[in-house]
C-alpha cells in the first residue's frame, strides 16, 4: 500500500490525517489476519522515525525519506514524488523478483508513484482516490481554495493507468466514470467499514461525566479536521439559529467541536473560536483536540446528535462510527453520506448548508426525546451492516481479479 501524504500511524482529526488513515490501518490489519503480508509506504516526517514500524503482526509501515524531515503541505508534496518513488523502488530491489503481488495506492499522489512501480515491477495497480478534485471544486465552501489543475491532471492520469479502481459508493463510481472517463469494467464499489468492537453503545451518563457535561445537557458534536471542507462552522451557525428559535435551550445546549486545524483551516486556526464569539455561543461551545478511538467513542456516546456538515465527503466514517455508538447523525446530503446515514431512520440528511435548515433539522430531534431514541436504536443496527472485515474481503476479491486479468507492461515491451 502506498500512502505518501499521511501515515496510518498518525492520529486522525488534524493535519492531513483523517478517514483515509483509519481506512488503511483497518484494512491492512484485517488482511494480515487472513495471512496476507502488507507493507505500507509513507513519507518520513521526522528523523526520529525508525525505517520500519510494525503496525500489527503482518503489517509493516515503511518511512521513506523524501524531502525535509517535517510535515509538508499537500501542495508541496508533488515536488517529492521522485524522491518517494526512488525509496519505494529501492526497497523492492532488495527482494527477490515477484516479492509484491499487488500495489494499492491511496490518494492521487500515491497513485502517481504506484503507476511507476506497476510498470517497473510488472504487478497490477489498484487505486482508491478517497477524494476527487473535480467533485471538491464543484462543491467548495465559501472562501475555500479550489484544488489546482495539476491535481486534476494527476488524477486523470492515475485513473487512466490503474488496473482497478475502488470507489467507496456507487455515487463515487459514477463520478469516476462520468467525470474522469474511467473504464466501467475497472471500477468496483467497496464500502468502508467501522470498528464494531470499539464503537459500541454505552452509558450516556458515564460518557458525559467523563467529559464534565451535565446529565440534562443538549449535546451537539462535531468530530473531524477543522477546515472549510468539513464545515464545522455550519454546525455553529445552526446551533446559534436553534437558540434564537428556542431560547429555552440556552442553559442546556453544549456544542462539542473535536479536531485540529487542517488544510486551508491552518491559515486561520482561531477562526472557528472567533465565529463562536460573534454568534454569541462561545460559552456554549467546547473545543477538544483530536481524540483517540476509545475517547472518540465516548464523545459520540455523550452526544445527542453528531453533525457531519461537510461540503464534500466520499463516505463519512465519522457518521458510521457515531451511529455504531447509538447516536443519530445529522449530515449534509452530499457524496457518500446518504449511504452512511439512512435518512429518517438513523438520522437526517440536510440538502443545504443554510443555518435555518440545520437549526430545523437539529431542533426536530433534540426537542423530541422519543424520536431521538427511535433513531438511536436504528442507528446501531444500520452501522452493524458495515465492518472492516467485509471491506477487507471485498478488497481481496478485487486484488484477485486484477491479478488474474493483469498483463504486465514489461512483458508487452519485451514482445
Amino acid at each position: 500500500m502506498l500512502s505518501l501524504h499521511t501515515s496510518p500511524l498518525e492520529q486522525p482529526g488534524t493535519g492531513d490525517a483523517g478517514g483515509m488513515n483509519v481506512y488503511i490501518s483497518q484494512t491492512a490489519a484485517e488482511m494480515a489476519r487472513r495471512g496476507v503480508a502488507v507493507e505500507v509506504f509513507t513519507r518520513a516526517t521526522s528523523s526520529d522515525q525508525p525505517p520500519v514500524v510494525e503496525l500489527v503482526p503482518g503489517v509493516q509501515v515503511r518511512h521513506v525519506p523524501a524531502g525535509p524531515f517535517e510535515p509538508l503541505d499537500r501542495e508541496e508534496l508533488p515536488a517529492q514524488l521522485c524522491a518517494f518513488a526512488s525509496g519505494v523502488l529501492r526497497t523492492e530491489a532488495f527482494h527477490d523478483p515477484g516479492h509484491y503481488d499487488v500495489i494499492h495506492s491511496h490518494y492521487w499522489l500515491s497513485g502517481q508513484v504506484g503507476w511507476l512501480a506497476r510498470d517497473r515491477w510488472g504487478v497490477p495497480l489498484v487505486h482508491t482516490a478517497h477524494t476527487l478534485a473535480k467533485v471538491k471544486n464543484a462543491q467548495l465552501a465559501e472562501g475555500d481554495t479550489p484544488e489546482p489543475r495539476s491535481r486534476v491532471i494527476g488524477e486523470e492520469q492515475v485513473v487512466a493507468e490503474a488496473d482497478g479502481l475502488v470507489a467507496n459508493t456507487a455515487v463515487e463510481a459514477r463520478e469516476l466514470i462520468g467525470l474522469y472517463g474511467a473504464d466501467p469494467a475497472a471500477v468496483r464499489t467497496v464500502a468502508p467499514g467501522v470498528d464494531l468492537a470499539r464503537f459500541t453503545p454505552g452509558s450516556k451518563a458515564a460518557a458525559r461525566a467523563a467529559l464534565g457535561l451535565p446529565d440534562d445537557a443538549v449535546v451537539l458534536a462535531f468530530a473531524g479536521r477543522i477546515q472549510p471542507l468539513k464545515a464545522p462552522d455550519v454546525l455553529l451557525r445552526g446551533a446559534a439559529e436553534l437558540l434564537r428559535g428556542r431560547p429555552e435551550l440556552a442553559g442546556r445546549l453544549v456544542v462539542l467541536v473535536v479536531g485540529g486545524p487542517s488544510g486551508t483551516g491552518r491559515d486561520q486556526p482561531r477562526q472557528l473560536r472567533e465565529l463562536a464569539v460573534r454568534l454569541g455561543i462561545a460559552d456554549r461551545t467546547r473545543f477538544l483536540p483530536p481524540q483517540a478511538g476509545p475517547a472518540l467513542a465516548e464523545v459520540f456516546r455523550a452526544a445527542d446528535v453528531v453533525a457531519v456538515p461537510s461540503y464534500s465527503e466520499s463516505f463519512g466514517l465519522v457518521a458510521l462510527e457515531a451511529q455504531a455508538c447509538g447516536t443519530p447523525v445529522v449530515a449534509a446530503e452530499v457524496g457518500g453520506l446518504p449511504v452512511a446515514v439512512a435518512h429518517g431512520t438513523t438520522g437526517l440528511l440536510v440538502p443545504t448548508h443554510r443555518a435555518d435548515d440545520w437549526a430545523a433539522a437539529l431542533g426536530s430531534l433534540v426537542t423530541r426525546p422519543a424520536r431521538l431514541a427511535e433513531l438511536a436504536s436504528n442507528a446501531v443496527r444500520h452501522a452493524r451492516r458495515f465492518s472492516w472485515r467485509h471491506t477487507a474481503d471485498a478488497l481481496l476479491d478485487v486484488y484477485a481479479s486484477v491479478v488474474t486479468s493483469f498483463r504486465s507492461p514489461r512483458a508487452e515491451v519485451a514482445v
